[in-house]
């Protein structure tokens, strides 16, 4: 008896489920004529072939590789890929698996039929590419929309003189727009985005999508034109083809290219403006002036400002050690560099007004802080007693339940067997057929995937032992992590491995007027771990501090590891 998995997909929200059923249904009638057991159906709805990572289709090929069937059936080639490099993993993945590829269209698939349909199908996307973009630009050139909704307008529904559907089309919403001449009125008559954003949050106006307003969402980027303050449509003139999207080969996403300006194309649309000419000029009068001051600031007098900018966007700028892991107390935001002198303050009191914490604090001044209290505050005798007791008794407690899972499993292991051994005996005896021969070959199937769940329950986790002379050793380890920080040779390595060990650090207003308390979160099962590598044989503290993180010290934990599900140990800083 042969398995046979089927696989149907369609790829557009336009097109009907029912294409699914009518692909299925095919599919089983070439089975049946076939003498073919289908023992699973993988459907994907409307996801393109283009991408691989289909939810159904990925489970297909796991199941292929697990050997839960021996041939894949499908109507077509293009419903498994149309794309030329994954359709040919995907043969060379089922060739390894000894997993026969059908298709109704084309019979057997071979590597003929890999070549040739997939550079098919890689043409047919480009070539509906192409035709889809010649299509949105003949709308646009009309006067019609080429996609995307700017905040300010609803899709306008409704039916044409002819009864048909009005599609592809806008229309002013009068709340959203009189939102809009708010935004341009305060920014022309010289208020700052960010004061903007605030006063609009705290009066609870949502945002686009129904978020919180930011600066950065008011003023976008000068280059692509994006930005609500920069957006043309607002003055009636609609702009399309800034951008083109091409795919990540190495992630399967979309990713956003800029065109030259010369490939945009614009339009007058003077039904849908909602600014007038004088306050959208005198808006973008400011926003040249502002950001010819910004690069006024960045350029130096030996070289061109646009040179500068070039370079600075080819530079990969330090990364400084904790970025990313402050955040606020009070909302749990992140804090953003506040003015030049890098003073760092919460994002969403700054940039929302959606926090009471106007509290700042240098960076220059926290990282010091951060390091002391990873010395001298965080191996806390009773700390660690407590953290080890907790988890021996969570260690015992799954050694427990992996053993009653184990001995369960070994039972129906064993009544599968004697299940086995009697179908056998019975078809030894000349009383079985191809009905009770099928069944020994699923008991057997059963039998080996229950093999395999005993297996992968794994061996009883060991109880770990602690180093006498843990706190001094982790001391010690920190002191050098301190020293390499400040090479610019080994900087790097040393930032990965201190942030290795803090999940999150949060800054609180303190009671006294620019006062601020920080706390340190971090994962005691790493911190452990840092203080468990053995010493540098040639006491070298930049060797010492690219071992600080990196590997499990038997002297330490036999058996920690970090996400064990333990809270996070925190401390006042």
């Amino acid at each position: 008896m042969t398995r046979v998995a089927i696989y149907a997909r369609y790829s557009s929200d336009a097109q009907s489920e029912q294409s699914i059923e009518d692909q299925v249904r095919v599919c089983r009638a070439r089975a049946e004529r076939e003498g073919w057991t289908v023992v699973e159906v993988y459907a994907d709805y409307a996801l393109s072939g283009a991408s691989a990572s289909r939810p159904q289709f990925q489970q297909l090929i796991r199941d292929a590789r697990a050997g839960q069937f021996e041939v894949i059936l499908a109507e077509a080639l293009d419903r498994l890929s149309r794309d030329q490099e994954h359709i040919a993993g995907f043969h060379k993945q089922m060739s390894f698996a000894s997993v026969q590829v059908v298709t109704l269209s084309e019979g057997a698939i071979s590597e003929l039929h890999v070549g040739l349909k997939g550079t098919m199908s890689a043409l047919f996307l480009k070539d509906l590419a192409q035709k889809t973009h010649r299509g949105l630009e003949g709308r646009v050139r009309a006067g019609g929309s080429g996609g995307g909704l700017s905040y300010g307008y609803r899709i306008r529904r409704g039916l044409r003189p002819d009864g048909t559907p009005i599609t592809g089309e806008m229309e002013i919403a009068v709340e959203e727009a009189a939102i809009v001449r708010r935004i341009f009125t305060a920014f022309a008559a010289g208020q700052s985005p960010r004061s903007i954003a605030k006063v609009l949050n705290a009066e609870g106006v949502p945002g686009p999508r129904g978020g919180k307003w930011t600066a950065s969402l008011l003023l976008g980027g000068a280059g692509r034109e994006t930005g609500l303050l920069r957006n043309r449509l607002y003055i009636g003139e609609r702009v399309w083809n800034r951008q083109r999207f091409i795919k990540d080969p190495s992630t399967g996403k979309r990713v956003a290219r800029p065109n030259p300006r010369e490939a945009w194309i614009t339009t007058s649309v003077p039904d849908l403006a909602i600014i007038d000419a004088e306050t959208w000029d005198l808006a973008q009068a400011r926003l040249s002036a502002n950001r010819r001051a910004v690069l006024d600031l960045s350029s130096s007098a030996a070289e061109p400002t646009a040179n500068r900018g070039e370079r600075l966007g080819t530079v990969r700028r330090p990364r400084w050690p904790l970025s990313g892991l402050v955040r606020c107390g009070v909302c749990n935001g992140p804090l953003t560099v506040m003015g030049p002198n890098g003073r760092l303050g919460c994002a969403n009191y700054v940039e929302r007004g959606t926090c009471t914490n106007r509290r700042t604090i240098l960076r220059g001044v926290l990282l010091p802080r951060v390091l002391v209290g990873l010395k001298e505050r965080l191996l806390a005798p009773e700390l660690v007693e407590e953290f080890v007791r907790t988890y021996v008794a969570e260690v015992n407690a799954a050694n427990r339940e992996r053993g009653a899972r184990q001995a369960g499993l070994e039972q129906q292991r064993a009544k599968l067997t004697r299940q086995i051994r009697n179908l056998l005996e019975l078809i030894k005896d000349g009383h079985g057929g191809a009905a009770m021969a099928a069944e020994v070959r699923d008991l057997e199937r059963r039998q080996e995937e229950l093999a395999q769940q005993i297996a992968a329950a794994g061996e009883p986790e060991p109880t770990p032992v602690l180093h006498p002379n843990l706190p001094a050793l982790y001391r010690r380890r920190v002191e050098a992590l301190e020293e390499a920080l400040a090479d610019a040779v080994t900087a790097m390595a040393a930032t990965e491995a201190l942030r290795a060990l803090i999940d999150a650090i949060l800054v609180f207003p303190g009671e006294r007027r620019g006062e601020v308390t920080v706390s340190l979160r971090g994962d005691l099962a790493a911190f452990l771990h840092a203080a468990g590598e053995p010493e540098a044989g040639s006491g070298d503290a930049k060797k010492a501090a690219n071992l600080t993180v990196g590997g499990l010290g038997r002297e330490v934990m036999a058996s920690l590891d970090a996400g064990t599900g333990f809270e996070p140990v925190t401390f006042r800083l």
